[in-house]
């Protein structure tokens, strides 16, 4: 804003020439205080009478070139004056604007505390120089009685300085190891988890399958031995192994055949080609990663992946449950097999010297997995009657199957109990053993036949005794609350029924007469997933489009049970009528 003053200031005539801006009626308030004095421009006599007299020299040319002169300046001046309004008001704001920032800064009480501390540096400064003082006055005053003494303590001061030394030297050599068995908290580090991702979900099941190469691979060369899989080899093996259990090698041969695979492996490293193996190696090929998967693609690769976790989990759990089992007393009749064994191997133990322990080890284990178990793989009959390990394994239960007998068991004595009563009671003729024991199931809201309005002789069949969850979907509700309902799925002998999973009244369940049904078959709910769905689709008279019960985990067995038995149905129908 000043360059643009100095600029206005300088553009014009001389500064005498303007007018007074006091003078002016459009003067604001804020000028008034600062009065510029600018002076009209006069005019010379002879000009005034060049400008009165119309026949003088000067013509009426000039005379209007002077008017327009003296707009101009005018303009200028009100220029001039805007401009100054400007700064004026700036000047204001500014000095406002001060004001506020001294206020909220407190200047004054900063520098007051700025000059407190400085005076307390000073006294600080001055009383810790005091006291160096007097700390060299004290020392020099101890040194000079001191002095006679120290021909006295020259030998305290060696010794001080040889303890010094030594503890030194300890700390150089076994500092550091003495810093090892200092404790210290445990550090909890929390992994990081990797989000879902198709490609290092490939990737890592490639590793494993190269990881678990080498172990399936010696798995195979055992079972080819034992299986005789090349006479030669496994002739050759069972005569080593044998003459080395004999003269107690059995150790030193396992520990050379470890240390010949590690050098034959340091060679296959190296780049030699050394292939030995009982079983051929089959070479898989291999595909390449695929950068971008379809959604179908990498659903059905979630799926693969997810059966084959439940099936690996599912054989892991089976072994584990089965030694837990047996060692439980779950089934006593073969842990006490196991029982006797142990004390049989016990006494032996204390009785016997470990030469012989081992040799009759060495040999049975010998004897069986050579000879033994190739005549009971060839032969399962024999495999099932005398194969003792073989039969005690087989035999263990695992916890679902003691889950299922026990079940079992309960509905045994079940419908005993219901036919003893049955008999010893006096029932009415009206109703026989079936109606009697159907009572006895029920759902999570009460008796089936009452649930579903039924009479009393109708129960679940016993494939689907606990039912099969899914969903309803009716096509033809438009509400969502009435468009999809979650529920179990029940077939009686003459009809499908569904219990909605949502408190209410009967209403909100199904059920469809099997001979009503007009056509039944498997479904697929979204056709943009793999596979063959997880739906199944009935038609009926009373609906427009097919009943759909999605979502079902066991869907090729409830199809199954419901086609069976209303084919069933249909051709009972069809007979009585005909």
């Amino acid at each position: 804003m000043l360059k643009k003053l100095d600029k206005i200031r300088f553009r014009g005539h001389k500064r005498d020439e303007f007018l007074d801006l006091a003078e002016s009626p459009n003067a604001s308030d804020t000028e008034c205080g600062d009065e510029i004095p600018v002076k009209i421009p006069r005019t010379s006599p002879r000009d005034n009478e060049e400008l009165r007299d119309p026949a003088g020299p000067g013509t009426i040319i000039m005379a209007s070139g002077v008017q327009d002169f003296n707009r101009t300046e005018s303009d200028r001046l009100n220029e001039i004056k805007g401009h100054l309004e400007i700064a004026l008001l700036e000047k204001h704001f500014l000095q406002e604007e001060l004001r506020k920032l001294r206020e909220e800064t407190n200047a004054e009480t900063l520098r007051q505390e700025l000059e407190k501390e400085r005076q307390r540096r000073l006294e600080l400064e001055q009383k810790v120089n005091e006291v160096l003082k007097a700390r060299a006055e004290d020392v020099s005053a101890a040194q000079q009685p001191a002095k006679p003494q120290t021909q006295a303590n020259g030998a305290d001061k060696r010794s001080h300085t040889v303890c010094s030394r030594l503890q030194k030297w300890f700390c150089d050599k076994f500092g550091e190891y003495v810093e090892d068995f200092r404790f210290q908290p445990e550090e909890n580090t929390v992994e990081t988890e990797e989000p879902l991702s198709a490609r290092r979900l490939t990737e890592n099941m490639r590793r494993l399958k190269r990881g678990a190469k080498p172990v399936t691979n010696f798995v195979k060369n055992l079972s080819a031995l034992s299986d005789w899989y090349s006479i030669y080899t496994s002739a050759i093996a069972f005569i080593i192994y044998m003459n080395a259990v004999w003269h107690g090698w059995a150790i030193p041969m396992f520990l050379f055949l470890a240390i010949l695979r590690l050098s034959l492996n340091y060679l296959i490293a190296r780049g030699w080609r050394i292939q030995w193996s009982i079983v051929p190696e089959v070479s898989e090929p291999v595909e390449p990663p695929k950068e971008d998967l379809t959604v179908s693609e990498k659903f059905q690769l979630v799926l693969d992946v997810a059966q084959k976790a439940q099936n690996l989990f599912g054989k892991m759990a089976d072994i584990l449950e089965k030694i837990k089992n047996l060692f439980m007393w779950v089934q006593p009749e073969i842990t006490q097999k196991l029982y006797i064994v142990l004390w049989a191997a016990f006494i032996a133990s204390c009785f016997l010297p470990y030469r012989i322990i081992g040799l009759a080890m060495g040999l049975y284990a010998g004897i069986k997995f050579f000879l033994i178990d190739f005549i009971f793989k060839r032969c399962p009959r024999l495999r099932a009657k005398y194969d003792t390990p073989y039969i005690i394994w087989t035999s263990l239960p695992t916890d679902p199957q003691l889950k299922e007998r026990s079940n079992a068991t309960v509905s045994r004595r079940l419908q005993t109990a219901a036919s003893r009563s049955y008999v010893g009671s006096n029932a009415p003729t009206g109703i026989n053993k079936d109606e009697d024991t159907s009572r006895f199931h029920t759902t999570k809201r009460g008796n089936f036949h009452e649930v579903f309005n039924l009479s009393e002789n109708e129960r679940p069949l016993a494939v689907c005794e606990n039912g099969w969850r899914c969903c309803l979907i009716n096509r033809d509700r438009k509400m969502p609350t009435d468009y999809i309902r979650n529920g179990i799925l029940y077939v009686t002998e003459n009809y499908l029924c569904f219990e909605s999973s949502k408190s209410g009244s009967s209403k909100r369940n199904k059920v469809i007469k099997l001979t009503d049904i007009t056509d039944i078959q498997k479904y697929k709910v979204l056709s943009v997933l793999p596979g063959s769905g997880m739906g199944i689709a009935v038609s009926t008279p009373s609906t427009q489009k097919p009943l759909v019960f999605g979502a079902m985990v066991h869907r090729d067995e409830a199809f199954e049970t419901i086609f069976n038995q209303y084919v069933k149905i249909t051709s009972a129908s069809s007979n009585s009528e005909s």
